[in-house]
């Protein structure tokens, strides 16, 4: 969609500034009309396609059907871009081929927009996500189990499917060995173990609320998560090594420095800290253990005693690790605990319903999803950690239980 002469609105922005969202529009009666002349020549309402839509993002003829009583839907006008004259109706995405007609909507300067040219309707192709290994292979093909569309169909982080399947596919080569994120250390490795433990019926969405290990998988630590693995699968180049390496080391020195510098009652320090404190320091204490005050911030202690660290953001991260250590702790231990059966193999022609005590329904359950893993297999639903407990004696029995569940030795080896 575009206008038919230059826009004031863009006359006086520079590179520098980002455009306002123009106007809001809505459909109306001669929409729905449209509408429903074209629900015949949709491929999802024709029969063409079988699926479900996204969820979160519905087209505008499953809004209109699913609420026929509602009389428009709003649509947020945005700009496409800086320097751009096109705009985009942002809300009525939708399969219907393109229809002629008329669109209208309040402007700022009063002009009507013009259509520019029709969108295109976004059908994503995908393997049967349980059909899957970790490492998104199947039958020694590795591939991404979504392929990527339109944003509105598929979380940005899906997008990068295709790229972890390339990464893992290059470690198999140089390192003889497969590599999936796990869930405590990335988003991406929540969405895949989603998907080839559980499948989905319909294009699935990345939530926080999806990963039960969300305080570690914050945006200021990723660096410390990952750059290692990055360096083995050769990501990360020689010069950004040194820096993470660097920061690395300033966040262990200065903690190690924040352990051992004490501050002692009735000292000039003390009495520094006095007006933050709600009550005066009645025994010594370490730097570390009053920076998990909520009342003291790094830059109240940090020069104190010692000098600090020059660099901000290994700073910002020993005053995260102080403040959340005893929540990180629990989680640690929560994943400690389970990393067990997370490198507990199943085999992959385990007989279910030779397993003794599990009901029929989990056998379904897991002859269908058959999880490579004790830990995938719990994380069925339906499947109940009583169930996992007779899997783990079953292995026993049969002498299937790998001796070292240890996590792969390739993810511990020496960094060049």
């Amino acid at each position: 969609m575009g206008e038919t002469s230059p826009s004031p609105l863009y006359a006086c922005l520079t590179a520098a500034e980002h455009p306002e969202q123009l106007a809001a529009g809505y459909t109306n009666e001669h929409t729905h009309e449209i509408i429903r002349g074209g629900l015949d020549r949709s491929p999802l309402y024709s029969g063409v396609i079988e699926g479900v839509g996204p969820r979160y993002c519905p087209s505008i003829e499953d809004r209109f059907t699913g609420l026929p009583t509602r009389h428009h839907t709003r649509s947020f006008i945005e700009p496409e871009g800086l320097s751009t004259r096109e705009l985009y109706p942002n809300g009525i995405s939708s399969n219907l081929p393109s229809i002629s007609g008329r669109w209208s909507a309040r402007s700022r300067d009063s002009r009507t927009p013009t259509l520019h040219g029709p969108g295109m309707p976004s059908n994503t192709i995908f393997s049967r996500p349980r059909d899957l290994s970790a490492s998104l292979e199947t039958k020694k093909l590795f591939q991404a189990c979504i392929l990527p569309g339109k944003s509105t169909v598929l979380p940005a982080m899906g997008r990068r499917l295709p790229g972890v399947a390339g990464r893992i596919r290059r470690r198999w080569r140089c390192v003889g060995s497969s590599w999936c994120p796990r869930r405590d250390e990335a988003y991406i490795g929540v969405l895949v173990d989603d998907l080839i433990t559980m499948g989905t019926l319909e294009p699935y969405r990345m939530f926080t609320s999806r990963a039960e290990y969300r305080l570690l998988l914050r945006e200021d630590n990723a660096d410390l998560r990952l750059t290692e693995q990055g360096r083995v699968l050769g990501l990360v180049d020689d010069a950004r090594w040194a820096r993470f390496a660097a920061k690395r080391e300033a966040i262990e020195r200065e903690t190690a420095r924040l352990a051992t510098s004490w501050v002692h009652p009735n000292t000039p320090e003390a009495q520094t800290l006095a007006a933050k404190l709600k009550s005066p320091l009645g025994r010594e204490y370490s730097l570390a253990e009053l920076l998990k005050r909520p009342e003291l911030e790094y830059a109240d202690l940090a020069g104190l005693v010692g000098e600090p660290t020059p660099d901000p953001q290994a700073a910002e991260q020993v005053e995260i690790q102080a403040k959340y250590a005893g929540y990180i702790d629990r989680q640690q231990e929560d994943i400690a605990r389970l990393r067990r059966n997370e490198h507990t193999p199943l085999p992959v022609d385990l007989d279910y319903a030779a397993v003794d005590g599990l009901s029929n329904e989990v056998r379904q359950k897991l002859s269908a999803a058959r999880p490579d893993t004790l830990a995938r297999a719990g994380r069925i639903p339906g499947v109940t950690a009583a169930a996992v407990a007779l899997l783990l004696i079953y292995l026993k029995k049969r002498g299937a239980l790998a001796s070292d569940t240890s996590p792969d030795p390739a993810n511990r080896r020496q960094l060049a």
